[in-house]
């Protein structure tokens, strides 16, 4: 997998590949110095802080502005903006641009993150060198006319270092000492660190995992599968082949389970008004698309 990633070295963002490994170097040195002792609310307030994160990826930039699967109300679109902000991700623009070209050509040479690359590339190393012709080119013809129309994300594309340097650490870290008490050292261990680091991989492996292992209930000719392991991770952004096949769906998956913390959200907030016209497959479609192409007996179950 090295292999393929490497080959040309030309092709390599020395730069993003120099922050990355630095960031996990020195991050694990730093943990190991100044994570432990801790108190009860540092941790706390860090797992408080991992689910808000990924929030804002899972019902923000992921089912609300790339797939537009549910509208919202201003106070819940800036909510969803913080949130995303917090997890450190790129730009709302950039995401949504990378995430629909994926859908659109996935697995294939223009995916940003192609899985026949390897588990290596399709997880972090895509991260780490420069798009190939193929990104390039079939990136231009994602229209993105939606996100380039609105103001406010227009605005987080054109501040987001400064934005996701206030959102996902400075603001984090001074809560932890000045309303926690925590030692500085050990806030920024597990804010800037240890939480940072923890939503960027769950949040990876949904490129993955997602596209190596599981199964295909709906369509068994691609690589994206239903991954529970995933779903635990990504607050039930797992069932990875059903949201393939109906990207549309506000849920990302047939039913919500006990992992689908992201739609238990989104129909809370429903009920207050933040959020509305929730769309989703019907069942008709969702078993006809079971019995025309789902494999793991899925045909034969029906």
């Amino acid at each position: 997998m090295f292999k393929k990633m490497f080959v040309f070295k030309n092709k390599i963002k020395w730069e993003s590949l120099l922050v990355i490994s630095l960031f996990h170097i020195f991050g694990f040195y730093w943990c190991c110095k100044y994570a432990f002792p801790l108190q009860l609310g540092t941790f706390l307030f860090a797992y408080a802080m991992t689910i808000f994160s990924g929030i804002g990826i899972t019902c923000g930039v992921h089912r609300l502005w790339t797939h537009r699967s549910y509208k919202v109300k201003a106070p819940m679109k800036f909510l969803l903006m913080a949130l995303f902000c917090s997890s450190g991700q790129n730009s709302i623009y950039n995401w949504v641009r990378d995430h629909r070209l994926h859908h659109k050509f996935a697995d294939t040479d223009a995916d940003p993150h192609n899985v026949k690359r390897g588990f290596f590339f399709s997880h972090i190393g895509w991260l780490m060198v420069k798009k190939n012709e193929s990104v390039l080119t079939k990136g231009k013809l994602i229209d993105m006319s939606d996100i380039e129309s609105d103001s406010h994300l227009m605005f987080e594309h054109k501040y987001h270092n400064q934005l996701t340097i206030l959102f996902c650490f400075l603001i984090p870290t001074l809560m932890n000492i000045f309303l926690i008490g925590e030692d500085w050292k050990c806030a920024i261990a597990w804010q800037c660190f240890i939480r940072y680091l923890y939503v960027l991989h769950c949040e990876l492996t949904v490129n993955s995992l997602a596209h190596m292992y599981g199964y295909k209930p709906y369509n068994e000719n691609i690589e994206a599968s239903e991954n529970i392991l995933v779903s635990v991770l990504t607050y039930g952004e797992g069932y990875h082949n059903f949201h393939h096949v109906f990207p549309f769906d506000f849920r990302a998956a047939e039913t919500m389970d006990f992992f689908s913390l992201s739609t238990k959200i989104i129909r809370t907030f429903e009920k207050i008004g933040w959020t509305y016209d929730l769309k989703q497959a019907s069942p008709e479609m969702i078993e006809a698309a079971r019995n025309k192409l789902g494999g793991d007996g899925s045909k034969a179950n029906n």
